[in-house]
């Protein structure tokens, strides 16, 4: 079981950063990759960063150049810097985790989200 716990979201004017932050506790495999996905109102929810256990990223075009993604090994913590941000960025942003368990089984883990609203 992996419990995974969201922090730093909050209302930002656009243009301006947010640092979310995610601890992640438990039993953590080798094999496993983290990051953050976001749903805005009446949206599906939608990828918007990813890092793996060997720090392979991938990004949402929508953010490229904007935001960045990185680990912290010692402490399982995932961050996600945004900066330059947008109103069309509002939305509540869930941290994710995927690793490989008993018999090469995939698990999806989901935190409970923080809200992060970008307006003036």
């Amino acid at each position: 079981q992996v419990q995974l716990v969201e922090s730093g979201g909050g209302l930002v004017q656009p243009g301006g950063s947010l640092r979310l932050s995610c601890a992640a506790s438990g039993t953590i495999f080798s094999i496993t990759v983290m990051g953050w996905y976001r749903q805005a109102p009446g949206k599906q929810r939608e990828l918007v960063a990813t890092i793996s256990s060997g720090s392979s990223t991938n990004y949402a075009d929508s953010v490229k150049g904007r935001f960045t993604i990185s680990k912290d090994n010692a402490n399982n913590t995932v961050y996600l810097q945004m900066n330059s941000l947008k109103p069309e960025d509002t939305a509540v942003y869930y941290c994710y985790l995927y690793q490989l368990q008993r018999l090469s089984r995939g698990y999806n883990y989901w935190g409970q989200g923080t809200q992060v609203t970008v307006s003036s």
